[in-house]
């Protein structure tokens, strides 16, 4: 039996491969002793994330000697079930667009909810007291399941759910995309700062074939584009 201090130094992280969770890995091997993550595969659009995150899970083994003995089981979980029910531009060959409810037509009802969901199930089985996710609603596309309200709201539901004491942690929920780059650096350094822009991806299209200053995209989609205006900003310090 786990007492309460092992499960203090144990996380589970949402880790996708984009650079949001890529972040948040690093910010979690930072601060805890162990650390598992959770990947889920929705049959989602840019399902390359997948594969990127394969190889930046690599790169961290390689380049951040000081966490590999940190970073434990890595899980991919199959949820082509919300694929199946969603009827959107990230599940479907559709328009990104605003939707005539007013949200992106990018937003996957439910996604997030279900993320937390199965990160509580893997952290409860690890005796894992912390579940780190990218939630963000300072520079996003508006997205409900993203929002601070939310976040607490699911912390509640999964602490009573499971007879826990769960703590959610959203690093960047405050940070614009420039300071989520400024963070990497001060996790990472550099190194960091140039894993993310090879090896990650948020392209909404799954484009891997155009590589611009910040990273591989369409440079057109809401994702791309926050991610550029991002580096632009978090540039304009470098040169300072």
């Amino acid at each position: 039996m786990m007492d309460a201090r092992e499960a203090d130094e144990r996380a589970v992280v949402l880790f996708s491969g984009g650079q949001d969770s890529t972040t948040c890995l690093a910010w979690a091997l930072d601060r805890f002793t162990y650390v598992e993550t959770v990947a889920v595969d929705y049959r989602q659009r840019h399902r390359i994330e997948l594969e990127c995150r394969r190889q930046v899970l690599a790169e961290f083994h390689h380049m951040f000697p000081r966490w590999r003995g940190r970073l434990g089981a890595h899980h991919l979980i199959d949820l082509a079930a919300l694929s199946d029910i969603s009827e959107t531009a990230l599940t479907r060959e559709r328009e990104i667009a605003i939707g005539e409810t007013g949200l992106p037509t990018t937003f996957v009802p439910g996604r997030n909810l279900l993320f937390l969901a199965l990160a509580g199930a893997v952290a409860w089985r690890a005796g894992a007291r912390h579940i780190v996710g990218g939630m963000c609603e300072t520079d996003y596309s508006g997205y409900p399941d993203c929002r601070d309200d939310t976040i607490k709201a699911m912390q509640l539901a999964l602490n009573l759910g499971m007879d826990a004491r769960f703590v959610v942690h959203t690093p960047l929920m405050w940070l614009d995309k420039a300071a989520t780059w400024r963070l990497a650096e001060d996790l990472g350094g550099e190194t960091l700062v140039e894993l993310i822009r090879e090896h990650t991806h948020t392209c909404y299209l799954g484009d891997r074939e155009h590589r611009h200053v910040w990273g591989y995209g369409c440079d057109e989609c809401p994702a791309c584009t926050l991610r550029a205006q991002g580096w632009a900003r978090y540039a304009v310090g470098l040169a300072d």
